[in-house]
């Protein structure tokens, strides 16, 4: 059991070096769901978002849809990601009230409501954008 588990763990590391060299030849921004935690009365998601333009992003916030485990919108709300320096990996936050994590099923990133990057194109934060999520919780674009 302890080999099968060795395995898959070395199965799962390798697709998420082999995603993120990906990731690195493309110019697009990654999104990953990586935690939900649940509080009194609220969900919060933690993402784990890189920009892999080669150029800042000053200002990234998205258009995100959430959706109960029954398929049906739950609200549709706006996550700031804030500045995105290029290739390096952020953190980012949100506690969603009146929100159960339970009762989260999806999660639909509908599009950049702001993206403000200098020296990139306007649409530099939707271009290739790359979602994953480590939770049960499927994360969608």
């Amino acid at each position: 059991m302890n080999q099968i588990r060795m395995v898959a763990g070395a199965i799962i590391t390798s697709l998420t070096f082999a995603t993120a060299a990906v990731a690195q030849d493309t110019e697009a921004v990654s999104i990953e769901l990586n935690t939900v935690k649940p509080g009194e009365g609220s969900c919060t998601l933690t993402f784990l978002v890189t920009n892999w333009h080669g150029r800042t992003i000053e200002k990234a916030v998205y258009e995100t849809v959430l959706f109960d485990v029954e398929g049906q919108v739950d609200r549709l709300t706006l996550f700031d990601f804030g500045t995105l320096p290029p290739d390096r990996p952020r953190v980012r936050q949100f506690t969603v009230s009146g929100l159960a994590c339970d009762g989260l099923g999806k999660v639909l990133i509908n599009g950049a409501h702001t993206c403000e990057a200098s020296e990139l194109n306007d649409n530099a934060c939707e271009t290739g954008l790359i979602l994953r999520s480590r939770t049960k919780i499927e994360v969608i674009g």
